[in-house]
């Protein structure tokens, strides 16, 4: 009986990783557009007034709201919302795999096709304005790295006596990649850069 339960458990959808149901959870769109007969890539340039990351490069999407269907849901919602196209007239060509950059923090990125036609009617309050990148650049232009160290600091109410060493605990430092594109006068980075640069690698 026990047995046939767990069975019954394990055999239920999963998520795809410790947390996911209690991470913070968000979409995104990376759009493609044809433009004089070449591929683009669609980025947005976010607002200034934004209160959160003002001017950062970015592609259309944001959080997955309790009311949003689906991933995908959210990332047309967001589209929308941004860019104000019609989530009907996106012509959606696929996803990538979830960006997990930490157990409370994943991106779920899918692509699709935008017509150029649809891009004069932005968010000016989102979105200071909108540029793309040719897709034959990117295949051919490899972004450069930094690395940011990152090293565990434990509160002073860590409670060092319940792990061997204690205090002398041997913590393991690591570090972040940080991807740069310089596009002319862009510079596309962080998040943008990483989901990007694996675009760009399944590509390839």
């Amino acid at each position: 009986m026990f047995l046939e339960k767990l069975k019954g458990q394990l055999g239920k959808p999963q998520p795809l990783f410790l947390g996911e149901e209690t991470a913070f959870r968000s979409a995104v769109l990376i759009p493609l557009v044809e433009k004089d007969g070449e591929w683009h890539v669609l980025f947005e340039v976010r607002a200034l007034t934004m209160r959160k990351q003002p001017g950062d490069i970015s592609f259309p999407g944001g959080k997955i709201d309790d009311t949003d269907a689906s991933p995908l849901a959210a990332a047309l919602r967001e589209t929308h919302e941004e860019l104000g196209i019609d989530p009907q007239s996106i012509q959606l060509i696929g996803h990538l795999s979830p960006f997990v950059t930490s157990p409370a923090f994943v991106v779920y990125p899918f692509i699709g096709i935008i017509e150029v036609e649809e891009l004069n009617h932005y968010n000016r309050d989102e979105v200071e304005e909108l540029f793309m990148v040719p897709l034959n650049w990117l295949m051919t232009h490899e972004p450069y790295v930094h690395y940011v160290p990152m090293e565990p600091k434990p509160p002073a109410d860590f409670p060092y006596d319940k792990i061997v060493n204690g205090e002398n605990y041997q913590w393991r430092a690591s570090r972040m990649e940080e991807w740069f594109y310089e596009y002319g006068n862009y510079t596309i980075w962080g998040l943008t850069a990483r989901l990007l640069k694996h675009f760009i690698e399944k590509m390839k």
